[in-house]
């Protein structure tokens, strides 16, 4: 199973953030124990689940990234903060994460920085989920090198696939250097509107392009999706009957399905609990 998540695309305003909290949100409803790990120095997912401001005992992401004795490997726990939702956990991140890339190039394997964080914690956690900036810097290698996968969210609109080839570039060059086994655990069609004939266009493009790699779930727009942040709260507690979570906590039941082997019978009772 794929433990560690990558959520990743460089273009911005795909969706990325909102569907790394709605989607660990509906997994830990169903007792998966998850941790968010917020890479991004615009911080939006720390806030998103109601922790602008909040550090653990020793700091945030950026303490980890550009630790030079090894103490945030040793100590992970002074960096994780539980959220107001049961089972799920934050690394966040803050404004000092805008110099880390600067601070991180004379750290000696500077691209393994999370990876060293994050590997000690895999049998504590069924899920770690980690949200990547709109870029394809420092911050987010060090994302892909520490992931066994990557989901890709795109938006359904005419630039989608802008900026696609670029991306798949540098998960190639990151397997053959640094991540062999990194793998593409799927693309998330976001935004959807089955209205309008340029969505409908666009899914097909992407499913016609990555095949089974396309999650069925679809996520919509939906009013829901895009006022709950401002409160602090993942969609499905915020509006658990609306559209926006009712499709995360269907896109959680499918990502299980997906990550379990087949024939089990705890993996068919983890996903129907959802």
């Amino acid at each position: 199973m794929n433990n560690i998540l990558a959520i990743t695309n460089q273009k911005g305003g795909v969706g990325k953030t909102t569907t790394v909290i709605n989607l660990a949100a509906a997994l830990a409803s169903s007792g998966r124990a998850v941790l968010l790990v917020d890479v991004d120095p615009q911080a939006n997912m720390t806030s998103g689940i109601g922790l602008r401001g909040q550090s653990g005992r020793g700091g945030t992401v950026y303490n980890v990234l550009t630790a030079v004795d090894g103490t945030a490997t040793r100590n992970p726990d002074d960096f994780i903060v539980p959220t107001a939702v049961p089972n799920l956990s934050i690394v966040p991140a803050d404004r000092n994460l805008t110099g880390a890339e600067i601070e991180m190039v004379p750290l000696p394997g500077r691209e393994s920085q999370l990876r060293r964080f994050l590997n000690p914690l895999r049998d504590r956690f069924d899920h770690v989920f980690i949200d990547c900036p709109p870029s394809l810097g420092l911050l987010t290698l060090n994302a892909l090198v520490a992931a066994d996968a990557v989901m890709i969210p795109l938006h359904c609109e005419y630039f989608a696939l802008e900026g696609l080839a670029d991306l798949m570039t540098t998960l190639r060059r990151v397997r053959a250097a640094l991540n062999p086994l990194l793998d593409v655990e799927g693309v998330l069609l976001t935004m959807y509107d089955e209205r309008t004939n340029l969505g409908n266009q666009v899914a097909g493009e992407v499913r016609e392009f990555f095949k089974e790699k396309v999650f069925r779930t679809v996520i919509p727009r939906n009013v829901r999706l895009a006022e709950a942040p401002s409160h602090g709260l993942p969609v499905t507690v915020y509006d658990a009957k609306s559209r926006g979570s009712e499709a995360y906590m269907s896109l959680a039941r499918e990502f299980l399905a997906r990550d379990q082997p087949s024939g089990r019978g705890d993996a068919e009772a983890q996903t129907h609990s959802i």
